[in-house]
């Protein structure tokens, strides 16, 4: 247990954040579950799902929530399997 005022703050102030980063964590989970099922279904709309996916990570990456290069990887195996399944460009 914290003993000193700032102590019990800081305390606080993580709670606080751990709770908005566990949300922030999820969601991106969430839609990036939901960009995988649309690519393997052959989905139409997979395309404006990983777009939205991807400006979530983006977001989470920039508020420090998932670190830069591990937001990187997830947007590249995403594209990347949304290209595969749309095919050659002939």
């Amino acid at each position: 247990m914290p003993q000193t005022r700032q102590a019990k703050k800081a305390l606080r102030k993580s709670q606080k954040k751990a709770v908005i980063n566990k949300a922030i964590n999820s969601t991106v989970k969430t839609l990036v579950k939901k960009s995988r099922k649309a690519v393997l279904s052959n989905d139409g709309t997979a395309g404006e799902l990983i777009k939205t996916t991807i400006q979530k990570i983006d977001k989470a990456a920039q508020k420090g929530v998932i670190k830069k290069n591990t937001a990187a990887r997830k947007k590249s195996r995403l594209m990347k399997s949304l290209n595969k399944s749309q095919g050659p460009k002939a």
